[in-house]
């Protein structure tokens, strides 16, 4: 696959993020910096993101470099709100937010390069602009949607009835 070492930490690192935050979602409706999960989500996107930074397939900084700082800033800041905002409703919701973004992001390169290479010697897509990518980057921008409303209907539900 062409990997190099940091290629590799960063794709194993990024998995277990991914996991991760999966687990969150599942377990709590949402990424939940409080567990375990939601701790090896943060600093295995931090990571991740860092790592990426070193990582070009086409020489020189491009699109996916990007996609790591925003990633990097939405995730200190939802740790910001989450440590120094405990009180605040609303940056609970801004909290979600971010972590529930900073992942759809993330999707986007991974989509990308899984889609690129795998399976090994005839990959899903030929290239970025595959038309397989593009849908498939739909559907999960219309999870993102979704699962935002989700979060923010039941976010707003808890807060009503702690207010009771």
């Amino acid at each position: 696959m062409g990997l190099s070492n940091l290629g590799i930490f960063h794709t194993v690192i990024g998995i277990a993020a991914i996991v991760a935050a999966i687990v969150g979602f599942v377990k709590y409706g949402k990424i939940y910096l409080g567990a375990l999960s939601g701790k090896i989500y943060f600093y295995g996107t931090l990571i991740t993101s860092l790592t990426s930074l070193g990582i070009s397939k086409h020489g020189g900084l491009n699109a996916g470099h990007a996609f790591s700082v925003f990633i990097m800033f939405l995730v200190v800041e939802a740790y910001f709100l989450y440590s120094k905002k405990k009180s605040s409703g609303r940056a609970r919701h801004f909290e979600n937010f971010c972590l529930s973004f900073s992942f759809f992001l993330s999707l986007v390169p991974t989509v990308n390069e899984t889609f690129t290479r795998v399976p090994i010697g005839h990959p899903l897509a030929k290239d970025s602009s595959d038309p397989i990518i593009g849908k498939t980057l739909l559907v999960l921008l219309v999870l993102f949607i979704a699962g935002f409303v989700y979060q923010f209907r039941k976010q707003k539900k808890n807060n009503n009835t702690v207010a009771i």
